[in-house]
């Protein structure tokens, strides 16, 4: 694994955090509690900041990047994720915010200045496009992402399960030792 300061900003990792060996985090980002980041992820705050809540999980091969501060746009987006997100394997998130208790679905992407509110899924993937806002309580899937219905209570109930069993099979890494 490499933790890599950049520009003298280094990664915070929250207590009981989970960074395969294979992965990459460089520079403004912070891990929030019980979060788990695993093969061969790249989590690259290097002209941005990046923050990552509790109970996260970013899975293999994820890219997580930031949109810098330019003549095309002046602020730059950041990249925000809050508590138990599930994030699939090959998303690419890039400059969007991302509330409480999401799953992403494999292989989508999420653009820059995109709002995904709390409590929703979006479906393998899926492209949300740069600028887009996604409502609280629904699947989206497609590409662009299109609102198909509200979520059902036990997918509601499937966020919670699935950031403790993540929580759980990072817990079960760390005791191999087979993170930093």
């Amino acid at each position: 694994m490499t933790i890599r300061n950049y520009r003298g900003q280094a990664p915070q990792l929250g207590e009981r955090v989970f960074v395969d060996a294979s992965a990459v985090v460089i520079g403004d980002v912070t891990l929030g509690e019980d979060s788990s980041v695993w093969p061969l992820t790249v989590i690259r705050g290097d002209m941005q900041r990046i923050h990552i809540g509790a109970r996260t999980s970013i899975q293999d091969g994820s890219v997580l990047h930031i949109t810098h501060a330019g003549p095309f746009n002046p602020a730059g987006f950041p990249l925000t994720l809050g508590d138990e997100v599930t994030v699939g394997h090959k998303v690419t998130l890039h400059g969007c915010t991302l509330g409480d208790r999401i799953l992403v679905g494999m292989g989508s992407i999420v653009m820059d200045g995109a709002v995904v509110e709390s409590e929703v899924i979006i479906g393998a993937g899926s492209l949300v496009p740069p600028g887009k806002r996604l409502e609280s309580g629904f699947l989206y899937v497609g590409s662009p992402v299109k609102q198909v219905r509200p979520l059902t209570e036990k997918e509601r109930a499937f966020f919670a399960y699935t950031a403790g069993n993540y929580v759980k099979l990072k817990d079960l890494h760390l005791a191999e030792g087979y993170d930093r």
